[in-house]
């Protein structure tokens, strides 16, 4: 085939043929019919400025969280972005994020990617961090295969916590399928935390890592100090993953507890909520399991006139392309949003970022009293387990139900949890950040209230 010219109807049949496939259609056998489109029922073509006024329209119709109340939240948060981290992307010095394989002319990139592992240590409590990741779900599965190289490639077992993020879990189910790796998942107790006697239950000598979420997909934090001890009693190792990176600054993080994985998703430093991306991973360790890191690790050096210098270190391009014996086949480097993070940091600065935190843990638990107090006929979940700024309710209709109800009066009220599992309450999850107003809160309490007076209304009365 041509370098640049797409391929024709003879290229595709010497591919299906190279492949021993007769026909398009059993190339993408195995995707799900859910997701597979017959054809895309276009308008006819438009020039360019009308396309541009068609899209502005549909726009002005999008329900986004910057228009309405918002408590979405499930692992994508809306915190506030200074002017200065979209002034500092813009800059020339950082605007790539292409690997920075020529040091001399990427001193830039490097010493900003060596400002974010930085501030990743701190945050974790862990030695080393890495720059490369690309959103949480892949930084979970690297720490997993991470564990199965240092334990050698003899523990294939890897227990995991049933409220780590759903998504999460999928696609580590998507890795170890082909990697032999065997998933086994410890519920939830009826508190919402880890479920200790049942993960003691599953952790075998053949388990090679512990993986738990805390704050957990259902909000609530769990005890780290009980997972690590009982991963390590086999010699496992223990991975803290975390979905909402702003709680490390109130909550300690598993570096703290022995922990020999930090890891998860650093959108809430910086990143602006999208549709589906892009989002930023973070992986950090301890010092002596260094070298079984994936990803890039920038470090500090000096060059041959003495000067302070930024290069990549324990990483060549060479090792990432060695396909199955590579460390990791992560080669591309999240830069530009590792460097959104670093600037928002830095502009919020270390006690602006815990104030941040507590006016997220304090208007969280706002919500939560009033929703009591205030008998709207909804309460917690798990209303004795410690929370941050996200909990699960329950009321008299499902959450689904509630979550359609109140978009229809203009508010984007939470995640349903069901969708997930059948295991957990039939409740809405509610995330509460800086961004939601005293009126937000009002208007949240009074769609809840409204949607229980009126199932109240309409129950058939028994005799």
């Amino acid at each position: 085939m041509h370098p640049w010219i797409g391929a024709g109807s003879q290229d595709r049949q010497d591919l299906l043929h190279e492949l021993g496939l007769e026909t398009i259609d059993q190339l993408f056998a195995r995707l799900p019919e859910s997701v597979c489109i017959d054809r895309l029922d276009l308008p006819p073509a438009q020039d360019e400025t009308s396309l541009r006024r068609a899209f502005f329209d549909l726009g002005l119709n999008t329900t986004t969280a910057a228009r309405k109340p918002s408590f979405l939240g499930a692992g994508v948060y809306n915190h506030i972005r200074p002017a200065a981290v979209d002034a500092v992307l813009s800059r020339a010095e950082f605007f790539t994020s292409y690997t920075p394989y020529q040091p001399e002319i990427s001193q830039g990139t490097l010493q900003a990617l060596f400002e974010f592992q930085t501030l990743m240590t701190r945050l974790t409590g862990m030695k080393v961090s890495n720059a490369s990741l690309y959103d949480g779900a892949t930084a979970l599965v690297e720490a997993v295969l991470f564990a199965f190289r240092v334990l050698r490639l003899k523990r294939p077992r890897v227990v995991i916590a049933d409220t780590v993020h759903p998504i999460y879990r999928s696609v580590l189910e998507t890795y170890a399928d082909p990697t032999g790796l065997e998933i086994v998942t410890v519920p939830a107790g009826p508190d919402g935390r880890l479920d200790i006697e049942a993960l003691e239950a599953a952790i075998t000598d053949n388990t090679c890592c512990v993986a738990v979420q805390s704050p957990n997909f259902l909000g609530v934090v769990e005890d780290l100090t009980v997972v690590a001890q009982a991963a390590h009693r086999v010699g496992a190792l223990a991975v803290h993953v975390v979905t909402e990176a702003l709680s490390m600054a109130l909550l300690k993080a598993g570096g703290h507890f022995d922990f020999d994985v930090v890891c998860g998703e650093a959108q809430s430093f910086g990143v602006a909520p999208g549709y589906g991306g892009p989002h930023l991973g973070f992986f950090t360790c301890k010092e002596k399991t260094i070298r079984q890191m994936p990803g890039r690790l920038c470090g500090e050096t000096l060059d041959s006139e003495g000067n302070r210098a930024f290069c990549l270190t324990l990483s060549t391009r060479e090792q990432h392309i060695r396909r199955a014996k590579a460390t990791s086949n992560i080669c591309t480097n999240q830069g530009m949003m590792a460097l959104a993070a670093t600037v928002w940091l830095e502009a919020i600065g270390g006690a602006g970022l815990r104030r941040l935190a507590e006016d997220n843990l304090s208007r969280a638990h706002e919500l939560a009293r009033r929703l009591v107090d205030e008998d709207t006929g909804w309460r917690l979940a798990f209303p004795d387990s410690p929370f941050f700024n996200e909990f699960l309710i329950q009321g008299p209709i499902g959450g689904a139900e509630t979550a359609r109800k109140a978009a229809e009066a203009g508010i984007l009220a939470g995640i349903p949890v069901a969708r997930w599992s059948t295991k957990w309450p039939d409740g809405l999850l509610v995330a509460v950040t800086e961004h939601n107003s005293s009126a937000d809160l009002d208007a949240l309490i009074e769609v809840l209230a409204h949607t229980t007076h009126h199932q109240s209304a309409t129950r058939p009365n028994t005799p």
